[in-house]
């Protein structure tokens, strides 16, 4: 009758075990994207006040390109501004597209941590993300100068990241034109 008693702790247990083993064991590489090698779904979202908008043009005209999902909120966004400064100081163009989010706070964090966007739109609903596969923020995509989809990054642009496979990427992407 006692050992009725143990149920319980074991299943709590054999959970925990299984969450434990997930976090820790991870999945490898992030999920993949079926959108490499196509183009990059078209860019319907609105405008943030005081923000340059981000068109659909943008992203076709002929020069490589990173399209950032970000918000105020995400502290992965914070880890990662630093790098897309960087970047954008070095010249690429940077376009964001702000995720589930207010308005001022997304001029709020800009203006907290730097503006490395060329131009910016809202995607207050989250509809828009979906078009590009987006489950999360922050995900960063290099495009080519048509607007092909090159590269997805479904985690945050560290220095890591972005030594090992975002410039890379860039540096091919470049020597293609």
């Amino acid at each position: 009758m006692k050992w009725l008693l143990m149920i319980p702790v074991i299943l709590f247990t054999a959970f925990a075990g299984l969450f434990a083993a997930g976090m820790f064991l991870g999945q490898g590489e992030e999920l993949p994207s079926a959108l490499i090698g196509k183009a990059a779904p078209v860019v319907e979202v609105t405008e943030i006040e005081g923000l340059p908008l981000l068109r659909d043009e943008m992203l076709r005209d002929g020069e490589v390109k990173i399209v950032n999902f970000w918000a105020s909120w995400c502290a992965p966004c914070r880890v990662e501004h630093p790098n897309l400064t960087l970047l954008a100081e070095e010249g690429i163009p940077i376009y964001g597209i702000n995720y589930k989010d207010f308005d001022r706070n997304a001029r709020a964090f800009l203006d907290e941590l730097g503006d490395p966007y060329v131009a910016v739109g809202a995607d207050p609903s989250g509809f828009h993300a979906v078009d590009w596969g987006v489950y999360g923020v922050p995900e960063t995509f290099l495009l080519d100068g048509d607007g092909t989809i090159l590269l997805r990054m479904a985690n945050p642009v560290t220095q890591r990241e972005l030594e090992n496979r975002l410039r890379p990427a860039l540096a091919a992407a470049l020597a293609d034109r």
